[in-house]
């Protein structure tokens, strides 16, 4: 399932969630194959930052315009 839309702190922790849980049934985030659980928390983290960031971002660039 692809990730949700948003900034808030409600739709970042679903988004970690959704990847912690994937890493479980697959053993992989992406690419890479975080070998313990904090490992994949802290990669999920960054994950979902970074896709709130870009998604805050692009709503910002469409109100200027």
């Amino acid at each position: 399932m692809p990730l949700k839309r948003g900034s808030s702190r409600e739709v970042i922790s679903e988004n970690i969630k959704e990847i912690v849980d994937k890493w479980k049934r697959t053993g992989r985030i992406g690419n890479s194959r975080p070998k313990t659980k904090k490992e994949a928390v802290r990669q999920a983290v960054a994950i979902a930052l970074s896709t709130a960031r870009k998604y805050k971002n692009n709503r910002k660039r469409r109100r200027k315009q």
